[in-house]
């Protein structure tokens, strides 16, 4: 069964979250992590909530918030890959240039990851390894319609369709011009 608006609203009020209801343009951006298992696909989601005069949008989107094998096997940190520990994650990233390339939201706020260091295809959600700071956790793009997540993410919360976050990244743009450069993102376990 679909994840609604009301559950999310009912999740995040249980967690003690912030939920954006006033005006529009006052992005809720929320990942959902379906299972803590790497299988190297885009299996997750990222749902966005938001009104447009005055009436409710929920956009969902594939989205991916687990890294992928390649970045597991081989992590650019001597620490082990991040995988995003879930929360809520207030004002932390801004419109900016992913790895200098394209518009994307960028991390601006230090973030809580786990660091999966044993190089394998496993992913270790071990709260030891709980790591804080600014580490380029990026909310981005992968290819046109991508299948397998593999470099896409070592991290990173990562769209499955280019599509997909061309339109998120328009709305973006409409919610900077209301409220600035300031999105919080949340990330949450699957609760249902």
């Amino acid at each position: 069964m679909a994840i609604t608006r009301q559950d999310i609203i009912d999740r995040l009020h249980e967690l003690g979250y912030q939920f954006f209801s006033s005006g529009d343009y006052n992005l809720n951006i929320v990942g959902i992590r379906y299972s803590n298992t790497n299988t190297n696909r885009f299996t997750d989601e990222i749902h966005v909530i938001y009104k447009v005069n005055g009436r409710w949008v929920h956009d969902v989107y594939q989205a991916t918030t687990k890294p992928g094998t390649a970045s597991l096997l081989n992590p650019t940190n001597s620490k082990g890959t991040a995988i995003l520990v879930p929360g809520q994650y207030r004002s932390s990233f801004k419109l900016g240039y992913h790895k200098g390339k394209y518009l994307a939201l960028v991390q601006t706020k230090p973030l809580k990851v786990y660091r999966d260091g044993d190089r394998d295809k496993v992913l270790d959600l071990n709260p030891k390894t709980i790591d804080e700071g600014i580490y380029g956790i990026n909310i981005h793009k992968s290819g046109r319609d991508s299948v397998i997540v593999d470099n896409w993410s070592a991290g990173c919360q990562v769209f499955k369709r280019s599509s997909d976050f061309n339109r998120f990244i328009t709305i973006c743009n409409k919610s900077k011009d209301l409220y600035g450069n300031s999105f919080t993102y949340t990330l949450l376990d699957k609760w249902k």
